[in-house]
């Protein structure tokens, strides 16, 4: 603020001492002006030293486009306006004339040029071209105009000439006369030798034709065309013209003459010729874009003769399509055509005149619009500004100057340019000395790093030089300098600093500012590499600039040693086929350059191509017509390739279209006209902008008699004014402004004998019969007997007992159907209906039985409500052949197929048509799609990618069709995607709220089989997408976890999706806010408890975390400490209860048992126990158990309804949420516990027994083996059936390990659930315990036997096993053990021998 107003107040200061010194200012203005040194400041200003003005330079008059004549004289125009007279010269072709030695050429006083004379020849035009006035003013600079175009005729010559004719009274009729388009401005008419007066009802079009309306008897008589053009007029033919007396008998509406398509500039008149005739006299009016235009009271649109509608100044609102109406009461027709505007090139804002000191950086601003948008090239002097490291061109159109000096002073222009016009508009660069302030304010043109530091404002003490200047760093590309404060103002806190810094040996000095006061460093961007550069630093303070320190000399540091870029690529098409790249070497070669690499590429493929070069150009061959290609260039040295240049991107010229239009066919529409339908030649095969079609047409009897006329680009035109009953032929090819391309074959279509009515529908049928044979029908009739009707075609319809389950329509001219595929032995109803335009007729009904494959008789069935009539040759042709599909692109297919009934050479002489069917079967009730060709080939356009579709091609001629061929199947390409995926949704994972799971969605337009997606996502969902994080998924997955989020923070996500071809568009970015703060370990295992058992995850909580005990399922958590104290208590209590009534009996049997009577008393003592087990666990159902001789085991048997139940070593996760890394070291007490499950296991008889201390480590929501206890505990969970049932598996071992007691593993250790685990119990609480029996399959030495049912006991509970161990070591010395264990080994044995038995 303080500098802008000390700036403000220099202003003030300045402009009150030019007010009060006019003489001195104009004094020193005349003196800049002349030249000459400006008088000292101090004698002529006293408030500051003179200031150079900007000096009035330009163009009064330039030249324009002129189109001349042989032997004519032109003169183009041109004046310039300056103080001092400037030197006019001309250049043509961007060349100087020299005018002094030549005849015919002669500059004027004015500056005009006058070309005497014009030469001009077949093989020698000399003064057609591009000419431009060039103005010089010694000691200011040079301007140039805008180019003009000097185009001279050529020789005179008629294209078409008018022919006798004869026309009725009040009717128009049109005589052509078309010449070369540039000699069409010298072509009159002559009626009877004597020149004709053109109004509104006589009119000459642009083109040359002549155009009568509303014919009287006056016009009658003998026209002739001609061509003047200096010396002898060239004359036509001539034409007589009769006028008929008015017609009373009705005729067709035709069109005499048809607009075309057409482009104008903007300020041109257009003229759309539209000429009916018909009886009555036809009325004409136009539309435009479907709305009707009004000529009679628009000053802007005028109808002039016959119809033609005439636009005065266009502008670009115009453009649109017309159509001309022509109606006459009795019938209408139309034609359209589209009207293009083009616009030259104009200023939006010129450059603006300019002051400066040295060393600053400026920018001139031009901006200009225009159709085509132009193109802007800047000229300095008179020389065209190439880009450089100085001199760049930003904002696509600005000039930047880098670094002022002195010579950069003159006149700069801005020339912008297209293919309708070019315009220019100058600027003037006033270079001032330092101690010279700058006039204005700092204009907009003035860089940032330059409009700080204009001129002082006051006067006194100036700060001495910076000190210690160095550079602090140095890079390749930058360097980054710091200093200390001058002696004279050691704190510095006031004064600002400028850097200036050159390359070494070059006078051209940058300056770059700090960006504040007091700061002492400043770093200098976008150096070379390995380049010298000096710098000094001046420092600043409010009195002006101070003294400059020393220079500094520094090295950036060199590159890798490769190669940079090649300035300057360009690239301009020669040819249709053929470009030209050049370059210059790499201003940073870096040794010698070996070679160059030149890189090519279609626009819209991914296959780049590379050709090596040895110099700076090379001229590229065989490309594909008007297709945009890219360009560029590495170099090479001997270190390798170096970088890339720019891709330069360049359109081959266009050239004449290289195929046929396609898929041409003809429908009559009456006994005078025939409507032709086609399509654009194949993609690639345009090599060009199709302008329009070009239609021929003749008799088929008459040959050379051929009818041309050129439509617009649409796909269909009606052909009128044909004879009746008459055969023509027709044939079409496609128009760029090239010409005109290949034709299509000829094909034949008859007009009608008489005109048919298509008001009503057609009536029914005049008979139907049907032939039934085992799997077909062959249906024949006869048409309807009203022949006055028109036609369209035939509606079959069929299904058994309904004839609506299928529909196929045939062409008029059919006269029966064969109905394939149907089921032998079937009864049938078959329809027929004759259908137009207006819509179906009336059906006719009738039925069939198939015959049974038995079945060899020939029965025909005849309709019951029809007259007898002759039956036509059922006997279809032969189908088509060898029906190929061949893919073209992801939505074109080209089907090819033979006909066995053609000649060898395949060639189609007749009126046969071939009907081609297409559909996809997804989804399943794709109807087909049906068209038309009269070739053995036909393209199919507009499919879906990657999608599979299957073909078949039928044959008509006459009466007679095929049956479809063999289908063909063809897949189209696949295509990037074209929708993104959907339905993405994000989640927080539960318990980790810094993780997040992203779900989604295939694209519904996946076009080929996703590879891949990316996932962005940001906290500003405004920045640019190169600066989201992206997170790669690989595959088909639809769901994804994103971790180490922030907290209580809005990201941003969107995802794009791949396949082969390339990536597909984003989603629309979804919001979602992650939580605010982390849950704490206590809310978190109170979650726990309170979910566990339900599916929820169990929380990590660390060494000192409690997991409730196994099976607790209650949903109030966990239980108070009275409550559990006082399970624990009764648990243990029965536990020792049991295992004393166990021992008590088995020593009981074991005192009684004799060795004779050992195997009675150990079955019943077996039995006794049985149900003193069974009468103590009453209310629990025991697990299954399949006894076996040589060893036991517990296998799962499956209760729930899958008949299938897999079991795996790694549970399959619910959900992305249960997916949690394996801490591997787990693993050792993983497999212990595993161990020592399996342990207890083979040494309890009943089943799973588990220390308390395993117990209380195990998971809720994956029951695992270590927790197999739970379900047994006694109020908590009851057993339920359910896919894993626990089975034991006891290994043969010794016996005294039957009863063995599994040591207790360490009760610190820790469960993972999501580790792999094997679950063999599915704990889930049950109201009500389920009961169920089960069976035991015994066998001996591998015989088996039925299975029988066994009760097996339960197992006592954990905390009652450990109490059993406690009073067992109490109670028993080891000697009175080792005998009862011995007893019970004898139990064991006798159970076997029971089972043998």
């Amino acid at each position: 603020m303080a500098a802008r107003r000390r700036w403000l107040l220099f202003l003030g200061s300045f402009w009150v001492a030019f007010l009060l010194e006019p003489s001195a200012s104009a004094a020193a203005a005349s003196s800049s002006r002349s030249g000459g040194s400006p008088s000292s400041p101090q004698q002529q200003q006293p408030a500051g030293p003179s200031v150079k003005t900007f000096t009035p330079f330009y163009f009064t008059v330039e030249p324009m486009d002129t189109l001349s004549v042989r032997a004519s004289s032109v003169l183009l125009n041109c004046s310039a306006y300056c103080e001092s007279s400037p030197k006019i010269e001309w250049k043509k072709d961007g060349t100087f004339l020299n005018l002094g030695s030549d005849d015919r050429r002669q500059l004027l006083p004015d500056g005009s040029l006058l070309i005497n004379s014009v030469v001009h020849s077949k093989h020698n035009k000399p003064d057609e071209g591009y000419y431009q006035c060039v103005a010089t003013v010694e000691s200011l600079g040079t301007i140039v105009s805008r180019t003009a175009k000097l185009t001279v005729a050529g020789m005179p010559r008629f294209v078409a000439q008018p022919e006798s004719a004869s026309v009725y009274r009040g009717n128009s009729i049109v005589l052509n006369c078309e010449v070369n388009a540039d000699l069409a401005p010298f072509v009159r008419w002559e009626l009877d030798h004597e020149p004709i007066f053109l109004d509104d009802r006589v009119f000459k079009l642009p083109s040359g034709a002549l155009i009568i309306s509303n014919a009287t008897d006056e016009d009658g008589g003998t026209y002739c065309c001609i061509i003047e053009i200096g010396g002898s007029p060239k004359y036509s033919d001539e034409a007589v013209i009769k006028v008929l007396p008015e017609s009373e008998m009705v005729s067709d509406l035709v069109f005499l003459k048809q607009p075309s398509s057409l482009t104008k500039v903007t300020g041109q008149t257009a003229i759309l010729p539209c000429v009916a005739t018909g009886t009555p006299i036809p009325a004409i009016k136009w539309t435009r874009n479907e709305k009707e235009l009004v000529a009679e009271s628009s000053p802007k649109f005028l109808l002039l003769a016959g119809g033609t509608l005439k636009i005065n100044d266009i502008t670009e609102d115009d453009t649109g399509t017309y159509t001309c109406i022509a109606y006459n009461g009795n019938e209408t027709i139309e034609i359209q055509a589209e009207l293009t505007v083009q616009a030259p090139p104009e200023f939006l804002k010129q450059p603006s005149n300019i002051y400066a000191h040295e060393s600053m950086d400026i920018v001139f601003e031009c901006d200009v619009t225009g159709k085509p948008a132009p193109s802007v090239k800047w000229v300095k002097n008179g020389d065209v500004v190439i880009p450089s490291d100085y001199f760049k061109i930003v904002n696509e159109h600005n000039l930047q100057v880098l670094g002022l000096v002195k010579s950069d002073e003159g006149f700069y222009q801005c020339i912008a340019e297209n293919d309708v016009g070019n315009i220019q508009a100058g600027a003037q660069l006033i270079i001032l000395d330092h101690d010279v302030a700058i006039p204005t304010l700092p204009p907009t043109s003035l860089t940032s790093a330059t409009t700080d530091h204009l001129a002082p404002a006051t006067t006194g003490p100036l700060p001495s030089a910076p000190r210690d200047v160095v550079a602090s760093l140095v890079s390749t590309r930058f360097i980054k300098l710091t200093w200390r404060a001058p002696a004279s103002d050691p704190h510095g806190d006031n004064l600002t600093y400028s850097v200036f810094y050159t390359k070494e040996a070059i006078n051209r000095e940058r300056i770059e500012n700090t960006s504040h006061p007091g700061e002492m460093q400043v770093t200098i961007q976008n150096l070379m590499p390995e380049t010298v550069y000096v710098f000094r630093v001046i420092a600043q303070n409010r009195h002006g600039a101070g003294e400059s320190s020393v220079p500094l000399k520094v090295a950036t540091q060199p590159e890798v040693q490769l190669p940079g870029p090649a300035p300057n690529i360009r690239a301009y098409p020669n040819s249709p086929t053929s470009v030209t790249v050049s370059w210059e070497t790499p201003l940073s070669g870096n040794g010698e350059i070996q070679n160059y690499k030149l890189y090519y590429m279609e626009k819209g493929t991914d296959s780049e191509q590379d050709i090596d070069i040895g110099g700076l150009s090379y001229t590229i061959t065989g490309l594909k017509k008007y297709t945009e290609y890219s360009f560029r260039v590495v170099a090479y040295n001997k270190h390798g390739p170096g970088v890339s240049t720019q891709d330069v991107v360049i359109r081959t010229l266009s050239d004449v279209p290289s195929a046929a239009p396609q898929n041409l066919t003809l429908e009559v529409q009456n006994s005078k006209s025939i409507l032709m339908h086609w399509q654009p030649p194949p993609a690639g095969t345009h090599n060009g902008q199709i302008t329009g079609y070009k239609i021929r047409y003749r008799k088929v009897t008459r040959k050379s008699d051929v009818t041309e006329s050129i439509v617009g680009t649409q796909l269909s035109q009606l052909i009128e004014g044909l004879e009746r009953g008459t055969e023509y032929s027709f044939r079409v090819a496609a128009l760029t402004v090239n010409g005109t391309g290949t034709s299509t074959d000829w094909i034949s279509a008859e007009t009608f004998e008489s005109d048919l009515d298509e008001s009503i529908v057609p009536e029914v049928p005049s008979s139907l019969h049907v032939r039934p044979l085992v799997t077909s029908i062959v249906v024949s009739w006869t048409p309807p007997e009203n022949q006055n009707i028109v036609v369209r075609g035939y509606a079959i319809g069929y299904g058994v007992g309904s004839p609506h389950a299928q529909t196929i329509k045939v062409d008029y001219k059919q006269r029966y159907y064969t109905i394939e595929n149907l089921d032998p032995s079937s009864h049938y109803v078959i329809t027929l209906k004759a259908y137009n335009n207006v819509g179906e007729g009336i059906p006719l009904y009738e039925s069939a039985v198939t015959r049974a494959y038995t079945d060899t008789s020939e029965v025909d069935l005849f309709v019951v409500n029809a007259p007898y009539t002759p039956v036509p040759d059922p006997s279809p042709m032969m189908p088509p052949v060898g029906v190929q599909a061949s893919i073209l692109s992801h939505d074109t297919i080209r089907l090819t197929w033979a006909d066995n009934s053609l000649p060898k050479n395949q060639k189609v002489s007749d009126a046969r048509y071939y009907t081609v069917r297409w559909k996809t079967n997804i989804p399943a009730n794709t109807k087909y799609k049906i068209a038309n060709t009269t070739t053995l080939s036909f393209l199919v356009t507009g499919l879906k990618p990657n999608t599979l579709y299957e073909f078949s091609v039928m044959v008509t001629k006459g009466r007679r069709s095929s049956t479809w061929s063999m289908t063909a199947h063809g897949t189209t390409f696949e295509l990037v995607p074209t929708s993104p995926p959907k339905d993405v949704t994000v989640v927080s994972k539960e318990g980790k709220p810094r993780t997040i799971i992203v779900n989604w969605q295939p694209p519904s337009e996946a076009n080929g089989k996703i590879t891949g997606y990316i996932i962005y996502y940001s906290t500003d969902v405004n920045a640019e997408i190169h600066d989201w994080v992206i997170e790669p998924v690989v595959g088909n997955r639809l769901t994804h976890q994103i971790q180490e989020l922030t907290l209580d923070t809005a990201y941003y996500f969107k995802i794009q999706a791949r396949n082969s071809k390339g990536m597909g568009p984003m989603s629309e970015a979804v919001q979602f806010r992650t939580p605010k703060a982390e849950t704490s370990d206590k809310m978190s295992n109170d979650q726990a408890l309170g979910s566990a058992g339900k599916g929820s995850r169990l929380p990590d909580g660390g060494t000192d975390y409690k997991p409730p005990m196994s099976g607790s399922n209650s949903p109030h958590g966990s239980p108070s400490p009275l409550e559990y104290n006082m399970l624990l208590v009764i648990i243990v209590s029965v536990g020792v209860i049991t295992i004393v009534v166990v021992v008590i009996v088995a020593v009981f049997c074991t005192r009684r048992t004799t060795s004779h009577q050992k195997k009675k008393r150990a079955a019943c003592k077996s039995v006794n126990g049985s149900h003193k087990y069974k009468g103590n666990s009453k209310d629990v159902k025991p697990p299954d158990l399949w006894i076996h001789h040589e060893r036991l085991e517990l296998k799962p048997i499956d209760k729930s309804p899958d008949p299938n139940p897999v079991m795996t070593d790694t549970p399959i996760p619910r959900n992305s949420q249960d997916i949690t890394p394996v801490d591997n070291s787990m693993d050792s007490n993983i497999h212990q516990r595993r161990n020592s499950y399996r342990e207890s296991i083979r040494n309890t008889p009943s089943t799973d027994t588990m220390p308390a201390s395993s117990s209380q480590t195990c998971c809720a929501e994956h029951p695992e083996p270590e927790s197999a206890a739970g379900p047994y505990l006694p109020g908590t969970q009851e057993e339920e059936a359910g896919p894993n049932l626990p089975t034991a598996h006891v290994r043969p071992s010794h016996p005294l390990k039957s009863f063995a007691v599994p040591a207790v593993p360490a009760s610190g250790a820790t469960y993972d659930p999501a580790l792999p685990s094997t679950p063999l119990l599915s704990q889930q609480a049950s109201s009500h315990p389920v009961h169920s029996v089960k069976t035991a399959s015994i066998g001996t030495l591998g015989r088996t036997r039925p299975p029988m049912p066994v009760v097996v006991p339960s197992a006592p509970e954990v905390q009652e096993t450990t109490r059993m161990l406690e009073d067992t070591e109490s109670n028993y010395e080891p000697d009175e053990l080792t005998k009862e264990m011995a007893h019970l080994e004898g139990l064991m044995k006798d159970l076997n021998a029971i089972t043998t038995a």
